[in-house]
């Protein structure tokens, strides 16, 4: 397959681990998509320069050009156009997702800026928890907030893994999620 007739899978690692239980998810997804040809980059959100939604609705305005807001989103609203699919991966803080992906997440507002339906994406999300369940850890909280957001611009969550890892590397022990990780990845 040519490089114009890859498919592009961009993945969000919304943890402040580079290595940690969720980065190990998304790679196993990103591995899969590679597995049958996709083109994969992946993205460390915690080490960028993502500012908080200021509300100031400028990228609703009809003349907007979109968000107005001078920081590293301004290249990733490009990277999720140009995207096939999304990965959003995302450890489980008090009860949600991580601050660095709700922040991601919040500045998705603007996106409808920066291209022709730019959430008519596949997009698959991978979770981990310190919990033993995903009700108590509050990743079914994460996984509805998702959910309720890509429902509402009308883009496609293909599938969501999750697991229970409490210290970094954990999750490598759970050959299963492993293998349905990787699964999810060769349907991007």
């Amino acid at each position: 397959m040519n490089d114009k007739a890859k498919k592009k899978v961009l993945v969000l690692l919304g943890s402040p681990r580079k290595t940690g239980n969720t980065a190990i998810l998304a790679q196993e997804i990103a591995s899969g998509a590679e597995s049958v040809g996709a083109a994969v980059e992946t993205l460390y959100i915690n080490g960028m320069d993502i500012k908080a939604c200021q509300a100031c609705w400028t990228c609703q305005k009809e003349e907007s050009k979109g968000c107005p807001i001078d920081d590293d989103m301004q290249t990733i609203y490009h990277k999720l156009s140009e995207a096939d699919s999304w990965v959003i991966a995302s450890p489980v803080h008090w009860f949600n997702m991580s601050t660095q992906t709700k922040l991601w997440l919040d500045r998705c507002f603007a996106l409808q800026k920066y291209g022709e339906n730019p959430f008519r994406k596949k997009i698959a999300i991978a979770m981990s928890f310190g919990d033993t369940d995903p009700f108590t850890s509050g990743c079914i909280n994460a996984i509805r907030s998702f959910q309720d957001s890509f429902r509402y611009v009308g883009a496609k969550i293909v599938g969501i893994v999750y697991g229970s890892a409490m210290n970094p590397g954990d999750i490598s022990g759970n050959a299963d999620l492993l293998k349905a990780a990787k699964e999810l990845g060769k349907k991007l």
